[in-house]
């Protein structure tokens, strides 16, 4: 088994309110490789200036680590099987709703990798082939409830 770290930190400013919910949400997510990256609250959830729009916020997060996992499966297959990837690049998009309990989750992920291929470009049978491997062998997408979509551009 292993184990992975990150470490998610927040300080209230000297002085600042908090009580009456408009306190910052800015934040860090720290990893175990040295990389700091700023973290927020969604925008969309809460307004700026009590979340930053520039930062990270967990539901781009996780969207993102679905489709980072995705695709280096996918690139893991698609060399295994003898083609080669020029470029991988994914426009995923996260849906956030209610799920069947009636409660704010995730509840579809829609990956939509576009790849340039440097030789043997896959049949559409073999990309599907290379893309339900990948779904299947990713950790993340293993862990999750989400719907996740699959739709090559």
């Amino acid at each position: 088994m292993s184990t992975y770290t990150a470490t998610i930190s927040w300080t209230r400013p000297a002085g600042a309110p908090f009580k009456d919910m408009k306190f910052s949400r800015a934040h860090e997510w720290r990893f175990d490789g040295g990389t700091v990256v700023p973290a927020s609250a969604a925008p969309k959830v809460v307004p700026p200036p009590m979340s930053r729009a520039d930062a990270v916020d967990p539901e781009e997060g996780f969207i993102a680590s679905l489709s980072s996992c995705h695709m280096l499966f996918f690139l893991f297959f698609a060399a295994r099987g003898g083609f080669v990837v020029d470029r991988y690049e994914d426009e995923a998009v996260g849906e956030l709703g209610k799920n069947a309990k009636g409660v704010m989750a995730m509840t579809k992920v829609t990956l939509r990798p576009k790849i340039a291929w440097a030789e043997k470009v896959p049949t559409a049978e073999e990309l599907d082939a290379l893309h339900h491997k990948a779904h299947e062998g990713c950790y993340i997408a293993n862990s999750v409830l989400s719907e996740i979509v699959i739709e090559p551009r």
